[in-house]
């Protein structure tokens, strides 16, 4: 009997995939925005914690750890609806089609959680990051939705 199906064990693939890709880089926007490189992260915890998450600039396990659990899983709700819409295509090889569709569920995701979402639940990147940065954040998990299908189809 399994336990978890392969469409499903995909989606944990990509979605670690995406939720690593993209605290990397807010990691690496915050540095360079003079925030810090945590502090983005913390600020995603403001689901939890409110608002005082996203002055926080230190590392710590009920800020810092809350956020990278929040953010990794929703980068495998994005990446199971990938998996679901566009996983074969990746896999099949056609890198068009697979990053294209990685740009369509990082823009929805984009409208989700910054127009359809309560300000409670939006990522809470937008608290510590830039619109420029924001974009980078959202590219990266466009960019990165797609990996794990183009690295299986490229195996074959």
């Amino acid at each position: 009997m399994r336990i978890i199906s392969n469409g499903h064990f995909d989606a944990l693939i990509s979605g670690t995939i995406a939720g690593i890709a993209t605290t990397l880089v807010a990691a690496a926007c915050g540095t360079a925005e003079r925030s810090g490189a945590v502090a983005p992260l913390n600020a995603v915890s403001h689901i939890t914690w409110g608002d005082r998450a996203a002055r926080q600039k230190d590392v710590s396990l009920k800020y810092t750890g809350t956020g990278f659990v929040l953010n990794h899983a929703s980068a495998v709700l994005w990446a199971t609806l990938y998996e679901r819409w566009f996983g074969r295509v990746a896999e099949s090889g056609d890198v068009a089609k697979a990053l294209m569709g990685g740009a369509v569920v990082a823009g929805l995701a984009y409208l989700t959680n910054y127009h359809l979402a309560p300000e409670r639940l939006t990522p809470g990147f937008e608290k510590r990051l830039s619109a420029k940065s924001l974009a980078a954040v959202f590219g990266t998990l466009a960019l990165s939705l797609p990996l794990r299908g183009l690295l299986q189809g490229a195996k074959r």
